[in-house]
């Protein structure tokens, strides 16, 4: 096997460690959000909701209110109000 074939594979192997790694940190830190919802599910608080405002909160500030204004045409299009 040649030197750059070597080295190809070693960098390969790199980045297959480096995302795996990033793989595990993820799964931890999903793992970490899970719980505080839990946590805050134990205490009352409407987890859908909080996920809710964790998306909206997310968003650019025109993008939420064009969201907003197209949720609240279709609620009174559809009786919800």
């Amino acid at each position: 096997m040649s030197e750059a074939n070597t080295s190809t594979e070693d960098r390969l192997r790199q980045y297959i460690e480096r995302v795996e790694r990033l793989e595990e940190e993820k799964k931890g830190i999903s793992d970490d959000i899970r719980d505080v919802y839990s946590e805050a599910k134990a205490v009352g608080f409407d987890v859908p909701a909080m996920k809710l405002i964790v998306k909206m909160r997310k968003m650019q500030p025109d993008h939420r209110r064009e969201m907003e204004m197209i949720t609240d045409t279709y609620k009174t299009a559809l009786g919800l109000d």
